[in-house]
């Protein structure tokens, strides 16, 4: 559909985000489906003349009056609530998943749904005052009332397990898996040799430098394939200076050519890179790390004081570390058929994710058990099942875990139990080895 439509890349991104984060665009679609098809309701009760549950004028439009009051209580009071827990969870765990509950469908779906027997009840409000009752109507309504209170006890429970720590991260991990594998298709060998964007020493000076001048954000997304075909027609090379997640300011450096490629309008090149106010998984793999170790982070403050959910937390980086580890991570250099480079962009190694990862949680739980015992178990168990080359950066932070140990556990016997590995952090009975 966009193919056809004169729009740019970075428009249709946005408005892809937009849909799926927007809560209100379902409701919307539903009240104006319900302001359409009223008029066919009425023509439909007037062809078909049903007489389904024998409703007088008064007593539909008491219907319609009882069930319009209660929906509009329902909306706000449902609104309340939502708002309460988003707000709830987002101090506990993290204010990046504060937009992750309105991207839910079954959120958006029941509102529509709220609205829609608001509509309607609405609609037969104004039948029963011109005396005409529509009984087909009047059954919808009725129908649509027993739905929504289903659909209000579900949605509350859903809402509630969707928040919990352990769904969260699961959910977010969930997600970063299939970043992963989006960002780094190719699995790691040996064999191959993993190749990273030269520094800047290493380019020629490069023949233009396009800046941003629009407002600040930060990258969310960049057009790979574009920007290889615009390089290999203009006999260029082009550099993307910031990293996806990286936050650029207005007159930041935002693409370096070498080689040519005068003739490339900034717009062009612009319009391939999307940036936002906040992060996003859409090809950020180190974000759902970010979020993870932040939920983690405040679970160890000691205002919360909850290592467990800490552990959780690490459950959950294990097995990201572990599918990263997998990956092939050199992905940033882009060559055409005739094997000429034409697109180098930044991204994370793996020392970037293994520091990411473990650095804050390891700090921040220096006095508790639990994360030593589990953090030692998950470095032990990296090391065993991925690549030798990828174990050094492990080796380094197994020795760090040590270090953090000895200084936070001053007694002989607690400083043993921490040294301990632990899948569980405390109580389990499968050790690593």
């Amino acid at each position: 559909m966009w193919g056809y439509l004169p729009v740019s890349w970075t428009f249709r991104k946005r408005i892809v985000r937009f849909v799926r984060s927007s809560l209100w665009l379902v409701p919307a679609l539903a009240a104006l489906g319900a302001f359409l098809s009223t008029p066919f309701l009425r023509l439909l009760d007037k062809t078909l003349n049903l007489t389904l549950l024998h409703f007088s004028s008064e007593g539909a439009r008491g219907v319609g009056a009882v069930v319009s009051a209660a929906m509009l209580s329902f909306l706000v009071f449902f609104f309340s609530v939502l708002l309460l827990t988003v707000q709830i969870a987002s101090s506990t765990l993290s204010p990046r998943i504060i937009s992750r509950p309105f991207r839910y469908r079954t959120l958006k779906v029941s509102i529509a749904l709220f609205v829609l027997t608001l509509i309607y009840s609405m609609a037969l409000v104004a039948r029963g005052m011109e005396g005409n009752v529509g009984q087909l109507t009047t059954a919808i309504v009725l129908i649509l009332t027993l739905i929504s209170i289903c659909s209000f006890l579900y949605v509350v429970e859903f809402v509630s397990k969707q928040l919990r720590p352990i769904t969260v991260m699961e959910n977010v991990a969930s997600d970063g898996i299939k970043v992963i594998h989006d960002v780094y298709p190719e699995v790691f060998s040996e064999s191959t040799t993993e190749q990273w964007l030269a520094t800047d020493s290493n380019f020629h000076p490069p023949t233009r430098i396009i800046v941003h001048r629009r407002r600040p954000g930060v990258v969310l997304a960049i057009d790979v394939d574009t920007l290889v075909e615009l390089a290999g027609r203009h006999a260029c090379m082009i550099e993307i200076v910031p990293e996806v997640g990286d936050f650029v300011a207005t007159g930041d450096p935002v693409f370096r050519i070498y080689g040519g490629g005068a003739e490339i309008a900034d717009k062009k090149l612009l319009e391939r890179i999307v940036l936002d106010q906040e992060r996003t998984l859409e090809q950020d793999p180190a974000f759902a790390f970010r979020i993870i170790v932040d939920i983690a982070s405040k679970a160890l403050s000691p205002a919360i004081n909850d290592p467990t959910t800490a552990v959780i937390a690490l459950d959950q980086i294990h097995h990201l570390l572990r599918e990263v580890g997998m990956r092939r991570l050199d992905t940033g250099l882009v060559y055409d058929e005739a094997g000429q480079l034409r697109l180098a962009y930044h991204t994370p190694d793996w020392e970037d994710f293994v520091g990411l990862a473990v650095t804050e949680i390891r700090q921040f739980g220096v006095n508790s058990t639990q994360v030593a015992r589990r953090m030692r178990a998950m470095l032990e168990n990296l090391i065993e099942v991925l690549p030798p080359s990828r174990c050094v950066i492990l080796r380094k932070e197994l020795e760090l875990l040590k270090a953090t140990v000895e200084r936070g556990f001053p007694v002989l016997e607690d400083k043993r139990r921490a040294e301990s590995a632990d899948f569980q952090g405390l109580g389990g009975r499968r050790k690593a080895s």
